[in-house]
C-alpha cells in the first residue's frame, strides 16, 4: 500500500479477516493506509485474501485458543511495529434449533468463538495500545444481540455478551486514549449464511423494514469510522446498522 490515507502509518489487525465483514473491512483499512494483519483459521482463504488486498501479515489461529491469540498479538506487533486497531468480527452463529433442543457443545462452542474469543482478543491488544496511550478496538456484535432471534439461542445471548463487554472496556479505558465501541449490524449476506436454515433466513429479512440485507461495505463503511482518529467522543458505545430495525 502507499501508505496515504487516514489510517496511514497505523497498525490493524482483522479477526474473520479472511471472508465476509472482516474482508470488507481489512480491505478498506488497507485501502486506506493501514498496515492489516489478517487473523482466521481458515489458512487457504487467508492466503487468498492477503494477496488480495496486500495485507502485512497474517496468523492462521482460532481466537477460542487463549495461548494462541497470546502469541498471534505478541508476532503481530512486532510485524507491524505496533497495534492500533483491532476488529474483533470472527464469529459463528451455532445451529437453529429451539433452547430445549440445543446441544450442548455447540452451546460452548459458539460462546467459545463468539465471546471467549472477543474477549481474548481485547485482552490482549489493550496492554499494546496502552504503551502509546491510543487505540480503537471495534467488536462486531449483532442486533440479535439486542433483541434475540428465535431459534438462535446461544447465537443472541453470546452477542449480547459482546454488547456487554464493550461497555465494561470502553469504561474502564474512557480516560485513555483508547475507545472501544461494537456494531450491531442485522443481517448481511456473507458465507455465514451457509451456516443457516432458509427458514431462518427468511425470517431475518422479514424482520428488516428496508427488505433487503445489509452489505458488507456499508458495514465497513462505519467500522472504519469507528476506527479512525475522528470517532473521540465515543466510547463503550453500540451503534445500529440494521436496514431499521433496531428499536433502541
Amino acid at each position: 500500500m502507499s501508505g496515504v490515507g487516514r489510517f496511514a502509518g497505523r497498525g490493524a489487525i482483522v479477526t474473520g479477516g479472511a471472508s465476509g465483514i472482516g474482508e470488507a473491512i481489512a480491505a478498506r483499512l488497507a485501502r486506506e493506509g493501514a498496515r492489516v494483519s489478517l487473523w482466521d483459521r481458515d489458512a487457504a482463504a487467508l492466503a487468498r485474501v492477503r494477496t488480495a488486498i496486500s495485507a502485512a501479515h497474517g496468523a492462521t489461529l482460532d481466537v477460542a485458543d487463549a495461548d494462541a491469540v497470546h502469541r498471534a498479538a505478541a508476532e503481530t506487533e512486532s510485524a507491524l511495529g505496533r497495534i492500533d486497531i483491532l476488529i474483533a468480527s470472527a464469529g459463528i452463529t451455532g445451529p437453529n434449533t429451539p433452547l430445549w433442543e440445543y446441544p450442548i457443545e455447540e452451546w460452548r462452542r459458539v460462546f467459545d468463538v463468539d465471546v471467549h474469543g472477543v474477549f481474548y482478543c481485547n485482552r490482549a491488544v489493550v496492554p499494546l495500545m496502552r504503551k502509546a496511550d491510543y487505540g480503537r478496538i471495534v467488536n462486531i456484535a449483532s442486533i440479535a444481540g439486542k433483541e434475540g432471534n428465535p431459534n438462535a439461542a446461544a447465537y443472541s445471548a453470546a452477542k449480547a455478551a459482546v454488547i456487554g463487554l464493550t461497555k465494561s472496556l470502553g469504561k474502564e479505558l474512557a480516560r485513555s486514549g483508547i475507545r472501544v465501541n461494537c456494531v450491531t449490524p442485522a443481517a448481511v449476506e456473507t458465507p455465514i449464511f451457509a451456516q443457516m436454515t432458509d427458514a431462518q433466513i427468511t425470517f431475518m429479512k422479514g424482520k428488516i423494514p428496508m427488505g433487503r440485507f445489509g452489505l458488507v461495505e456499508e458495514i465497513a463503511a462505519l467500522v472504519c469510522w469507528l476506527a479512525g482518529e475522528e470517532c473521540s467522543f465515543s466510547t463503550g458505545a453500540v451503534f445500529d446498522i440494521s436496514g431499521g430495525r433496531a428499536t433502541y
